[in-house]
């Protein structure tokens, strides 16, 4: 996306180009808005592109559970578990964390798997539409995703009742059943798995935002090359000021939208967000052969073998330490050993990458008009489901700045419910 003269005045101003505002830029377009997109240039390091590539219809739990709970202090504190915290973020977090562990609570952590799996229903529709209008429909995979129950402990502490009751379609399938699926998957690995059938993964995440950045384009959005470190309104002339360095921009209308850097702009329209940052990491191993033919997680490991174009990624765990620390190269250690735990003949990986998530207590997005005036619509926090959740963001963005009614009930994601 090439970089455009800085207007003064704009009716709708987009900030941050991942997956997500991309998305609603490209909506808002579609439906006849003048769109100026805020954003430095992509330079395609961000977590929209290094994330899992998944389309994760079957995501309706939290981060926080009860069984995360009962597990809380040792997770937190052990460098090596899935979801780790930076000894140093420790004091920092601390008001982050004692949400989180409320939302941990079985009641809590149930009514936010009930409005996760709100948003997530239309997700495989929303998507196919989105693929299709932008030419992305080649890039889909619909061949599931699996859960490796390494042992039969694993297997049998799995639940997906809720998962079920919400709408999931999973199926438990034994061991053989798993080799006829992967047969690349060495024979001593792995007691069974839960597969969805219905999940659809990306072959390349990368191709798929270059897509979408052409087509943003191409609908004629305006893209400031800036970083917005500053909003206001004002009410006397009926727009709100953006600012940061070498910018000074009016618009009618701005769509919140920047991720993990959401939240100083947030406060500045009014709204406290308990914003936080996870830091996602992967791995990858260029092969045109490879051992699995669909996305696979190891259910104790934390992350995904994801087969994708010419190369599998290894991503995921949770680190939660901010935006500006520099990586922690533990993690990777820990991703490759648990790699080669399930395929010990991989090759040193030929690339590494960490980017930041924004992270709320309760896992759920924060979707809706400021609390202070609906000339400020937020959309962040998606955490993990920020690929899987765009195209259904854009759409329920799209109607309030239309002031229609969503299609669904907004209240559990507005910012006010903090």
């Amino acid at each position: 996306m090439q970089a455009t003269p800085r207007p003064d005045t704009c009716e709708i101003a987009v900030i941050g180009a991942g997956i997500v505002g991309l998305s609603i830029a490209l909506r808002l377009a579609d439906q006849g808005h003048d769109v100026t997109l805020l954003a430095p240039i992509d330079d395609e390091s961000g977590a929209s592109y290094g994330n899992a590539g998944v389309i994760a219809d079957y995501a309706v739990m939290p981060v926080g559970t009860p069984d995360v709970l009962r597990k809380l202090p040792s997770l937190l504190f052990d460098r090596d578990s899935p979801l780790s915290i930076r000894k140093a973020a420790i004091l920092g977090l601390a008001p982050w964390l004692l949400r989180f562990t409320r939302e941990c609570l079985p009641a809590r952590a149930a009514e936010n798997a009930r409005a996760i799996a709100a948003l997530l229903a239309p997700t495989p529709a929303a998507w196919r539409a989105f693929a299709g209008r932008i030419g992305g429909l080649d890039l889909l995979k619909p061949k599931g995703s699996l859960y490796l129950f390494e042992t039969p402990r694993e297997q049998r502490n799995a639940d997906f009742s809720l998962s079920r009751a919400l709408g999931v379609n999973v199926d438990i399938i034994a061991r053989a059943e798993l080799g006829q699926l992967e047969p690349g998957l060495p024979a001593h690995i792995g007691h069974g798995a839960a597969f969805f059938p219905d999940t659809v993964t990306l072959q390349d995440p990368r191709a798929m935002l270059r897509l979408l950045r052409a087509a943003v384009t191409d609908a004629g959005v305006r893209h400031i090359p800036a970083h917005i470190t500053g909003l206001a309104r004002d009410g006397a002339q009926g727009h709100v000021t953006l600012s940061g360095a070498d910018i000074r921009l009016h618009a009618r209308k701005v769509i919140l939208a920047a991720g993990a850097w959401s939240r100083d702009l947030a406060r500045q329209a009014g709204d406290k967000v308990p914003l936080d940052t996870e830091r996602g990491y992967h791995l990858e191993y260029d092969m045109a052969d490879q051992p699995l033919t669909r996305q696979m997680t190891p259910v104790s490991r934390g992350f995904y073998f994801c087969p994708m174009a010419g190369r599998l990624r290894v991503a995921g765990t949770v680190e939660l330490g901010g935006l500006n620390a520099p990586a922690a190269p533990n993690r990777w250690a820990v991703m490759e050993r648990g790699a080669r735990a399930i395929f010990p003949d991989l090759p040193a990986p030929d690339r590494r990458w960490m980017g930041c998530r924004p992270s709320l207590p309760d896992s759920r997005p924060v979707i809706g008009p400021s609390e202070h005036g609906a000339d400020v619509i937020h959309a962040y926090g998606h955490g993990h489901l920020g690929l899987t959740l765009a195209p259904v963001t854009a759409q329920i963005v799209a109607d309030l700045v239309a002031g229609r009614m969503p299609a669904m009930d907004i209240a559990p994601y507005r910012p006010g419910r903090f």
